[in-house]
């Protein structure tokens, strides 16, 4: 599973949301939208409703058309890009849940071919077969969603596996309960989000405002238990990560946030534009619709798989692909040694295995703007620091002079004037940009890495001082080596935090 690096300049991240989480919302709308396929014809064949039917039936050449094609292609197309972004963490998952795979998949069989019978079903099957190919559907692929949910949690929170290895321990972890109610509210609210995109296109009248009215109360009451389901599932993960994430990891907390919002959004907007004018809705309308419950599953998506930084396995397997167990190795070995496919250029190959998974130079989550205006010896502390700094990040396992090939891969493509002259700043605009630059990638304002309440009375000769020692005053500090011009405006900026000045 190690292959040659697959190198390309689109971010890890994007790129890997960009597939996984439309898959993720077709497929959850699979499992929901044979959910309510089958219970609405089910209830439009016992009060005799051939207009309903009719609809269903148009409901269901969609549905087939999106979870068929779409969620295939889709689907294909992640276990294709993590096997090259993650190969190690690929290669434990496969390791450990060949069986959950191979259940699943049977799974998936049996709704892709129930899904087929269902659809070309309706005029050629008696109403009691098309229900039970209806059922078997459904049921084959909420089942899918019963193990494939064992494993995207394990993920996040192994649990006992850690110590165990068992398969149930991994399976059943802390998380797995609320994701699985949770994912059945989202289907369930999905659903009924496609039914209005169906719906939206009848002609306006009683049964148009019945259909989309039905619908957005399907919607709403999936809704209501993926909120609910969404505090709990926040509990249940282990107090250590949420921790972190709520003192340095803004991106999770700002993605969680974000979901809470779109969810009253969508709350507020289905009652009044879905409930209240239901004749009214369009396609236009039906479309928002779609794209706020999409945005909503990414922001949910989005935290989920950034609250395991700095793993990919939590407590298992970091970011960059290494595994816990080989720390020593790694530091004893070094990091060159463990790439199986080397190109020859050493602060490349090193960058590439151990920043790139998380970082680009100049792109997503880049590294050329943090560094402009520093020099080789700061970037090369830095990277031997990395568990110090904000966002929860991987600690470096290699050696010092790997580190340096790291540093001087960046280097050369980061601009070395100074800061002043790149951001064309002086006085207090000038320290704080120094401050950012040097200062805050560790020492986050109003966390407990803030130092600014030591700064308090504190004379310009103190603190350069203080900056003159700066390499010895903790592990992981790297030595103050900045130009005069940027050390005087950092002292200035330092003795306005002393004062309560703002970071």
């Amino acid at each position: 599973m190690h292959y040659p690096f697959w190198d390309q300049p689109i971010g890890y991240g994007v790129l890997m949301a960009a597939i996984a989480v439309f898959h993720v919302f077709v497929s959850h709308f699979a499992i929901g939208g044979g959910l309510y396929l089958v219970v609405n014809e089910q209830l439009a064949r016992r009060s005799g409703d051939g207009q309903r039917l009719d609809y269903l039936e148009k409901l269901s050449k969609f549905f087939a058309l999106a979870t068929l094609v779409a969620g295939a292609v889709t689907g294909v197309g992640i276990w294709f890009v993590i096997g090259l972004l993650a190969p190690a963490a690929t290669e434990a998952l496969i390791h450990n849940y060949v069986w959950g795979w191979a259940i699943e998949w049977t799974f998936f069989v049996v709704e892709i071919a129930a899904a087929m019978i269902y659809y070309y079903g309706w005029k050629r099957m008696t109403a009691r077969a098309h229900l039970t190919v209806g059922w078997i559907y459904f049921v084959a692929a909420w089942l899918s969603l019963v193990i494939i949910n064992g494993i995207l949690t394990f993920m996040l929170t192994p649990g006992r596996w850690l110590a165990t290895g068992n398969f149930w321990d991994g399976f059943f972890n802390p998380t797995y309960w609320p994701s699985l109610v949770l994912r059945t509210g989202v289907c369930v609210m999905l659903a009924g989000l496609y039914a209005l995109l169906v719906a939206s296109r009848l002609e306006s009248g009683d049964f148009k405002a019945r259909t989309v009215r039905q619908a957005a109360l399907w919607s709403l009451g999936g809704l209501a238990v993926t909120v609910l389901s969404q505090v709990w599932y926040w509990k249940a993960i282990p107090l250590e990560l949420t921790a972190k994430a709520l003192q340095a990891m803004p991106t999770p907390i700002r993605s969680i946030e974000t979901s809470f919002g779109l969810a009253g959004v969508i709350a507020i907007a289905m009652l009044t534009l879905a409930i209240l004018a239901p004749r009214r809705l369009g396609t236009p309308m039906a479309l928002a619709f779609m794209a706020l419950g999409l945005a909503w599953f990414g922001a949910f998506e989005w935290s989920r798989e950034s609250l395991r930084k700095p793993y990919i396995i939590t407590g298992y397997i970091y970011g960059n692909g290494l595994e816990l167990a080989h720390t020593d190795q790694y530091r004893q070995e070094g990091y060159l040694a463990q790439i199986p496919y080397r190109t020859g250029k050493d602060g490349a190959d090193l960058f590439r295995h151990a920043c790139r998974n998380c970082h680009t130079l100049d792109g997503y989550k880049a590294l050329k703007p943090a560094f402009d205006g520093t020099d080789r010896a700061f970037i090369a502390a830095i990277v031997q620091g990395t568990q110090l700094l904000r966002g929860n990040m991987p600690p470096f396992l290699g050696t010092p002079a790997e580190a340096g090939l790291i540093a001087d891969q960046i280097y050369q493509r980061v601009d070395p004037r100074p800061l002043a002259a790149i951001y064309h700043l002086e006085g207090a605009a000038l320290g704080r940009k120094v401050y950012d630059i040097r200062c805050g990638k560790c020492h986050v304002p109003g966390t407990g890495s803030d130092k600014s309440k030591s700064f308090e009375g504190q004379s310009a000769e103190d603190l350069n001082g203080l900056l003159d020692m700066a390499a010895s005053m903790g592990e992981g500090m790297p030595a103050f080596t900045a130009t005069d011009a940027d050390r005087k405006a950092l002292v200035a900026h330092l003795q306005t935090l002393g004062k309560g000045g703002r970071p």
